[in-house]
């Protein structure tokens, strides 16, 4: 398989934003690299959102560049991720209040205006609390897999039989006797300990329907490496955009 596609993360804590760079130097940290995306978090009552946008000034979801957004639900276990263009022709936007488009935005008078959802993030703890290892899993509608509109009925468990989604989990770390914790091997790319820290692998073969994952692969890693800077490190069928 190709090399992961290296980018660094950089977090403003005040402002609630967030950063996403280009890796030019993977074995420097402190050099940001070529601009890709930004977010902001906001609170929506008792929800979180995380506005994306392809600008780093107008985190809004009125903005010219707004490509997406990340929402929450209420114990903020569960994550729902949506594109701010169709994922295939005739699918239909969020019917929520809170996911409507501005008139701001340039489009095309054919594409409706909307957000559309393109994948779920769970989020759970293990029996042991921040003592053990969390879980997390990912379904994501894959482009140009099938052109059937998603239903909101459909349940995660649905999805991991449906074939226009890739479904990902993370990889269970290992304990670590000597240092007495649980430990993943991000071969240099992560450098402080953190529950943060993860890494995603397929759950099956994506080319075999029905297939195994390969849990030698890791399609996304994600790591601490300074106070308020993280590595991200991804590969196909994953993409920033």
């Amino acid at each position: 398989r190709e090399n992961a596609v290296q980018c660094l993360i950089k977090r403003d804590k005040k402002n609630s934003t967030f950063y996403l760079y280009l890796s030019v130097s993977p074995s420097s940290f402190s050099e940001k690299g070529k601009f890709l995306l930004a977010a902001k978090r906001y609170r929506r009552g008792a929800h979180t959102e995380f506005i994306v946008s392809l600008g780093a000034d107008d985190l809004s979801q009125g903005s010219s560049e707004y490509v997406g957004k990340l929402s929450s639900d209420f114990l903020g276990t569960n994550f729902t991720i949506y594109d701010g263009e169709p994922p295939h022709d005739g699918a239909k936007p969020s019917s929520s209040r809170s996911t409507r488009r501005f008139a701001s935005k340039q489009i095309s008078p054919q594409v409706p205006a909307g957000n559309f959802e393109v994948g779920n993030v769970s989020y759970k703890f293990n029996l042991f609390k921040s003592r053990g290892p969390r879980r997390m899993i990912c379904s994501l509608k894959c482009p140009g897999l099938g052109q059937t509109t998603t239903n909101k009925t459909m349940d995660l468990k649905t999805k991991l039989l449906d074939s226009d989604f890739t479904v990902l989990k993370n990889k269970a770390p290992r304990w670590h006797e000597h240092l007495q914790c649980w430990c993943l091997n991000f071969h240099g790319r992560v450098t402080v300990a953190s529950v943060k820290n993860f890494q995603l692998i397929a759950t099956q073969d994506q080319s075999q329907p029905g297939g195994k994952g390969d849990e030698e692969v890791v399609l996304l890693q994600f790591g601490k490496v300074g106070d308020d800077t993280f590595t991200m490190d991804y590969r196909q069928p994953l993409s920033a955009f």
